[in-house]
């Protein structure tokens, strides 16, 4: 699956972990705040998602935009400490 991770972080401290986190986890910086992968496991996203929820606090925003998700594109955001899910169908 194809994911894109969008991040608009409050602090240099938080934005480090961030990226560090999403390096482990070979994704690719491709635009300042903006890293890509075309290899991500469904239960490899789902721990990222875990270790990103504890680096980040309530002022970060994160966005995950997955494709293909049964056809789908799945936008998931982490902001004010929650996860929200959109599912976008042709």
């Amino acid at each position: 699956m194809f994911v894109s991770v969008a991040c608009d972080l409050s602090g240099e401290d938080t934005r480090k972990e961030v990226a560090h986190i999403l390096l482990q986890y070979h994704f690719k910086p491709v635009l300042a705040n903006v890293f890509e992968s075309a290899r991500i496991g469904e239960k490899s996203l789902l721990r990222l998602k875990r270790d990103l929820d504890k680096a980040t606090d309530f002022y970060d925003i994160i966005r995950f935009y997955q494709y293909p998700v049964e056809n789908t594109l799945v936008i998931t955001e982490l902001k004010k400490n929650k996860w929200a899910r959109t599912l976008l169908k042709s």
